[in-house]
């Protein structure tokens, strides 16, 4: 995986050009690029790859832990499609791999709209290469920071492409668990979900040690080094995020759990929650 399985050196990659080179540092670690290496994709660095395989050796596991998140995203977009939500803010969006927001919510209305958001500009390089929607559809992605609703909110890309006097999806999958408690992730939430109006969906995924916490602390250990950070949270912290709205059933429960299209996977450990919730 990474620069070896890639047959141009970074600095070569004429898609990235160099104004989004000169603001990539390869020596840092992002979470979406060791996300990325996980899920068996090659736009990672040698930093994003000792972070991951760390975690893999503390935390036998978490490669089919990043694929069920993965799979989560698909289910959850797919079930709040169904309901004829026809637009999604996709914040923490990630490197592109199959099944993303945009072709699950296509597959079942092919005039659906999505915003996709990231903080990384190698994820919007390839969202912009590589995301393409249907020809009823909009696509549209912005470089910006969970952080900062406002900044993703008023963005005219955003304004552009979402209707928010109607009901939104907004899907926060593997993000918020980066998100530091001094940096109040809860108050950055609450910004997009009074942005949108009743009926619109909440959908997210949080690692948790609820369930397996020497494993999850371990695999927070592992990751905590230097920039990258992972915070475990409970059921009742992971809650908060869902103020205002219903919890679909299953409620909040393991991420497999959610609405499974199959059995569980024998690998999978419960160490993560999911939740799709609705507006009142």
């Amino acid at each position: 995986m990474g620069d070896e399985g890639n047959p141009l050196r970074w600095s070569d990659r004429p898609e990235l050009g160099p104004d989004v080179l000169a603001r990539i540092d390869t020596s840092v670690p992002h979470p979406a690029r060791v996300y990325d290496y996980w899920l068996g994709g090659k736009d990672n660095f040698e930093a994003d790859r000792k972070v991951a395989e760390a975690a893999i050796a503390a935390t036998p596991g978490v490669v089919e832990g990043a694929r069920d998140n993965r799979a989560f995203l698909g289910r959850a977009v797919r079930y709040i499609a169904e309901q004829g939500i026809d637009q999604f803010l996709d914040i923490g969006t990630g490197i592109p791999t199959a099944g993303n927001t945009h072709e699950v919510a296509q597959a079942v209305n092919p005039a659906a709209r999505v915003v996709y958001v990231d903080n990384d500009p190698i994820v919007m390089v390839h969202a912009r290469a590589l995301l393409r929607g249907t020809p009823e559809g909009r696509t549209a992605y912005i470089e910006a920071d969970l952080r900062d609703p406002e900044s993703i909110l008023t963005h005219p890309d955003t304004l552009e492409v979402l209707d928010f006097s109607r009901p939104i999806g907004v899907i926060i999958v593997g993000t918020l668990m980066h998100i530091r408690d001094e940096d109040d992730p809860w108050r950055a939430v609450k910004g997009f979900t009074d942005a949108v109006c009743p009926g619109s969906y909440l959908a997210i995924t949080h690692l948790t040690a609820d369930f397996e916490p020497e494993r999850m602390n371990a695999l927070a250990n592992s990751y905590n080094t230097g920039p990258l950070w992972v915070t475990l949270r409970t059921r009742e912290q992971v809650e908060r995020f869902f103020e205002g709205f219903d919890l679909v059933e299953p409620g909040l429960v393991p991420t497999f759990a959610w609405r499974p299209d199959g059995p569980k996977p024998e690998a999978l450990i419960p160490g993560s929650y999911g939740a799709v919730g609705r507006k009142r």
